[in-house]
C-alpha cells in the first residue's frame, strides 16, 4: 500500500457496539470511516506478512530445525504430481546399475568391522593340520585360509577396573607388618590412561557430560564423581596438548581452509562481558576449522570472543612463507576472513541456495528453476569424486559441463531484477541479488583447482560443539574451553582420518615423553608408525 493505515482506537466495548450496528445493517456516519480504517490495517497486515514470512520461516527452522534441504524434499509442496516427476538432483544417480548386480546385504556388521575388539585363536582339539581325516581315514586335512567366525559381546561400566586385595600379615611380637607385592604391571595410579581416554572421548567426542557419566557409574555400582572425571580429564590434556599445537600447525599449511562460527556460553568471559562499559563485542562463539590437502583433513575448534576469522588469523601465521597462497571456504560473512593473509576467497553455495530455500512456498516455480540448476552442477561435481578425479582434469570438467549451467543461471538472475519481474526488497529479489553480489567467489571451483563448492564440511564438524553446547550447556572457564577444544579438535580429526580415538588418545599418554619431543612423529595418521611391532 502507498501510505500507513490510519490508526483507529477502539475500546472492547465500542468494538461491540460496532458489530451489533453491522449486524442490525444501522450504520451510523462515522462507522464508514472506522471500517475503512480496519480494511487498510488488514491488507496492510497481510502485505507485511507476505513480505516477511520467508524470515518468520527461517526463524522456525532454528527454533524447530529441518531435516533435509534435498531438492525432493524443498519441492514436494509445490505440486504433488510434479513431485513425482522430478528427479532428485542432490543425491544423483552417478551409474545405473547393471541387471543381475550383486544382491542387497543382511544390514549385519562382518568381523573386519569390529577392530576394537580382542582375537582370540582357537585349535581344533580333537585334530590337527596333516592329520588323517577323521571321516574317510584316507586324505589329509590342511588348514583353511579363513576360520569358521564367532563374536561374542559384552556390557560393562564404560569405566571399570579391578579390587586388589594385596595380603597383610602382622608379627605377634615386634608389630611389623609384611604385605604381599602387587601384580605385575597394576601401576601406580588409580585411574590408568584408558580410564582418560573414555571419559574424554564420551565428554568430548559423543557429548555425554560429567555429571551424567557420574549417574552413570553410580547405577552400575561404579563411582566416579563429575569433579574426580574433571580432574582425569586435565591431566590427560596435560600428557597430550603437544599434539593439538601440532595439528594447528600443520592446518597452516594445508591447501585448503575452511572455516564458520558457532555461539558458545563460557561464564567467565559472560561474567566479563557484563562488567564491561559500552563493549565494542558481546559475543563468545566456538570456531570450527576445516583443513585440507593431499587427501587429509585436520578440524580444529577455538572457543573464545573472536570471529572465525581471528581464529584463522591465528593459524595462519604459523604458515610457511613459500607456500601458495590457500584456498578459503566460508559464507560471505565479512568476519570469515583471516585480515592480514591473503587467500583465494570461495563462498558457499549452499548458503546462496538456502535462501532460496526459504522463500520457497512464496515463489515456487523460481526457486525450482534455481535448485534444479544448481542440482545440476552437483551431479557433475559427484561425477568427479567417483572417478576420482586429479584437481586439473575435475577443474577441466567443471569448466566444460559446469560453466555453461551456472553462465545460464547467471542470466537468468540478472533478468530477474533488470526485466523488474521480481520486488528487488521482496525475500526472492534478496536472495538473487546475494548471489550476483557474490557471483565470483561463489564461482571459484570454475577457476581455482580443488576449489570446494560449499562450506559444508565445516558445517559438519561443528555439530561436535553444538552436541556439547546442548547437553554441557558452558564452559566455565576459558581454561575449560581451551580443554574442550583441545579434545574435540584430537576426536574428529581421528574420525575425519579414519582412527579410533579412544586408542590415540591412550596411546599418546604412554608416549607423553616421545609426544614432547617430537610431534610431528604422533600426528593420527602416523603415530601406528613409531609403535614397536608386537611380538609374533
Amino acid at each position: 500500500m502507498a501510505s500507513s493505515p490510519k490508526q483507529i482506537d477502539l475500546s472492547p466495548e465500542q468494538a461491540g457496539s460496532l458489530i451489533e450496528r453491522v449486524r442490525s445493517k444501522r450504520l451510523d456516519e462515522k462507522d464508514y470511516e472506522i471500517l475503512i480504517g480496519i480494511i487498510e490495517t488488514v491488507l496492510a497486515l497481510y502485505e507485511a506478512l507476505s513480505n516477511k514470512s520467508h524470515s518468520i520461516q527461517r526463524l522456525l527452522r532454528r527454533i524447530f530445525g529441518v531435516k533435509t534441504e534435498s531438492a525432493q524434499k524443498v519441492l514436494k509442496d509445490i505440486s504433488e504430481q510434479q513431485s513425482k516427476e522430478t528427479v532428485s538432483c542432490d543425491k544423483p544417480e552417478i551409474a545405473p546399475k547393471e541387471e543381475g548386480g550383486a544382491k542387497k546385504g543382511h544390514g549385519r556388521n562382518g568381523a573386519d568391522r569390529y577392530q576394537g575388539l580382542d582375537r582370540v585363536e582357537v585349535q581344533n582339539s580333537t585334530i590337527k593340520h596333516g592329520d588323517r581325516c577323521l571321516l574317510c581315514l584316507k586324505g589329509k586335512v590342511y588348514r583353511m585360509s579363513s576360520p569358521k567366525i564367532l563374536i561374542r559381546m559384552t556390557g560393562q561400566a564404560p569405566v571399570g577396573g579391578t579390587i586388589f586385595e594385596l595380603e597383610r600379615l602382622r608379627c605377634n611380637l615386634c608389630g611389623a607388618i609384611f604385605t604381599a607385592d602387587a601384580p605385575e604391571g597394576v601401576g601406580e595410579e588409580k585411574y590408568d590412561a584408558a580410564a582418560g581416554s573414555i571419559i574424554s572421548v564420551l565428554k568430548y567426542g559423543a557429548g555425554v557430560p560429567f555429571y551424567r557419566q557420574e549417574k552413570l557409574q553410580e547405577s552400575l555400582s561404579v563411582p566416579l564423581p563429575a569433579s574426580t572425571q574433571w580432574d582425569i580429564v586435565e591431566s590427560v590434556a596435560d600428557k597430550i596438548h603437544p599434539a593439538f599445537r601440532e595439528l594447528i600447525c600443520q592446518a597452516a599449511q594445508s591447501e585448503i581452509v575452511q572455516n564458520d562460527d558457532t555461539t558458545a556460553r563460557v561464564i567467565s568471559l559472560m561474567k566479563e562481558i557484563a562488567r564491561e562499559e559500552n563493549g565494542s563485542r558481546t559475543g563468545i562463539f566456538t570456531t570450527g576449522v576445516l583443513a585440507t590437502s593431499e587427501g587429509r583433513s585436520i578440524a580444529l575448534f577455538f572457543t573464545g570472543r573472536n570471529h572465525a576469522g581471528e581464529n584463522l588469523k591465528e593459524v595462519l601465521e604459523k604458515r610457511a612463507d613459500d607456500l601458495p597462497v590457500p584456498i578459503q571456504m566460508s559464507d560471505g560473512l565479512s568476519r570469515n576472513l583471516p585480515k592480514g593473509h591473503q587467500t583465494l576467497e570461495c563462498n558457499c553455495l549452499t548458503h546462496a541456495r538456502r535462501n532460496f530455500v526459504e522463500v520457497v512456498s512464496s515463489f515456487p516455480e523460481e526457486c525450482r528453476h534455481l535448485v534444479e540448476t544448481l542440482g545440476k552442477v552437483y551431479h557433475n561435481d559427484a561425477i568427479t569424486k567417483e572417478q576420482g578425479m586429479p584437481a586439473q582434469q575435475r577443474l577441466e570438467f567443471h569448466q566444460a559441463h559446469s560453466a555453461p549451467v551456472m553462465e545460464e543461471l547467471k542470466g537468468w538472475a540478472a533478468d530477474q531484477i533488470a526485466g523488474k519481474k521480481v520486488e528487488p526488497n521482496s525475500g526472492l529479489g534478496k536472495a538473487i541479488q546475494y548471489m550476483l553480489d557474490r557471483w565470483d567467489k561463489l564461482t571459484q571451483f570454475l577457476r581455482i583447482p580443488n576449489a570446494p563448492l560449499d562450506n559444508n564440511l565445516c558445517e559438519q564438524i561443528l555439530k561436535r560443539a553444538i552436541l556439547h553446547r546442548k547437553n554441557s550447556m558452558f564452559y566455565r572457564t576459558e581454561h575449560g574451553a581451551y580443554i574442550g577444544d583441545l579434545f574435540m579438535s584430537i576426536i574428529t580429526t581421528c574420525s575425519l582420518c579414519g582412527v579410533n580415538p579412544f586408542e590415540y588418545i591412550t596411546i599418546l599418554q604412554e608416549h607423553s615423553s616421545d609426544l614432547f619431543k617430537e610431534p610431528k612423529k604422533w600426528m593420527p595418521w602416523n603415530y601406528r608408525e613409531n609403535l614397536e611391532p608386537l611380538p609374533p
